[in-house]
């Protein structure tokens, strides 16, 4: 496809494409295609769900380049240590923060328990409530957005810094991204619009009543944010010459550490980024409504899209790969 016959297919489709808002491209680090639709600009921003992930992946990266963390394998609850451990519960004090980054920390529920997390006035604490249980440490995969909210807690206290200041200083005021601020309002009616809304946002990221942002979700960016994101992550941490975070770091952070199964696309996992496969450099922070950044370090592409809310999207590393990448490639 070219440029404009791309445009008119997402523009006409009834489909999986037709919730996309954005997509933008960057080629060895140069953002060289922008496209929008329903009314987006190349400026707007949308909530980009759990990409949110990758971007708190990249983020504990830092922490622990900057010292403040010394290890994956440093226990949870040395970063909290006025939390009180409920009775009887002792599987709660060998979970890692790897654990955390490979979605295989223990909970005690089945299903994610929205209502109480998020109508709690300590969105951190009410997920270490969570955390633990009886069944031990399993290393199983078990995917938590609600979990991941301890990695905010954990950013914040070991920096002293919340973690939205810590994310404007060393991870988007680098990339040239404007800043992004806190969205205060966590009532139940804003939640549902913010998921719900299908119109152009300004930058912010989604946060409890404690003023600490959402780590599984909520952070609203455009896809020109996201696929400078994706550009520094094919360069090993560095762009425009700056260094971001390490290049350990990113090469932990996109290993096959996992294999996932069916429910996920038989995708490999690393440190909250997927990979579809297993010996090609092809990484994804992915999320619901098929947000996602793309990075392909074979061909130094990455690729940003963002979409309004629309369950069960699921096909966004193959429209890309058959569509936007020969695009590029032919430009």
């Amino acid at each position: 496809m070219t440029k404009d016959e791309l445009h008119e297919y997402i523009l006409q489709s009834k489909g999986n494409e037709s919730n996309i808002c954005q997509i933008a491209a960057a080629v060895n680090g140069e953002i060289v295609y922008n496209d929008e639709w329903h009314g987006f600009t190349d400026n707007d921003a949308m909530n980009v769900n759990s990409v949110t992930k990758g971007i708190m992946s990249l983020l504990t990266g830092i922490a622990a380049d900057k010292g403040y963390i010394k290890s994956t394998e440093q226990k949870v609850l040395e970063f909290f240590p006025d939390y009180t451990v409920k009775r009887g519960e002792k599987t709660i004090y060998d979970v890692t923060l790897g654990h955390l980054l490979t979605m295989t920390a223990p909970y005690k529920f089945r299903s994610e328990p929205w209502t109480k997390v998020c109508t709690s006035g300590d969105w951190t604490k009410a997920a270490l409530d969570l955390l633990g249980g009886r069944s031990g440490i399993t290393g199983e995969f078990k995917y938590s957005t609600l979990g991941i909210q301890i990695l905010a807690g954990i950013i914040e206290n070991a920096s002293g810094e919340k973690c939205i200041d810590f994310a404007n200083r060393y991870l988007f005021a680098p990339l040239d991204i404007p800043e992004v601020f806190l969205h205060t309002d966590s009532s139940k009616e804003d939640q549902f619009e913010f998921f719900m809304s299908k119109l152009p946002r300004k930058r912010e990221w989604y946060s409890d009543p404690c003023g600490t942002v959402t780590a599984g979700w909520g952070i609203c960016l455009s896809a020109c944010d996201i696929a400078k994101i994706g550009a520094m992550v094919i360069n090993g941490g560095e762009y425009n010459g700056k260094r971001i975070v390490s290049s350990e770091w990113i090469s932990r952070m996109t290993s096959t550490l996992l294999e996932l199964g069916e429910r996920f696309g038989y995708l490999y996992y690393g440190y909250l980024w997927y990979r579809p496969y297993k010996n090609r450099p092809v990484f994804a922070a992915i999320g619901d409504c098929g947000n996602i950044i793309y990075t392909n370090a074979e061909k130094n592409i990455s690729v940003g899209m963002t979409g309004y809310f629309k369950p069960r999207i699921f096909d966004r590393i193959e429209f890309i790969e058959k569509n936007i990448i020969p695009m590029l490639e032919n430009m």
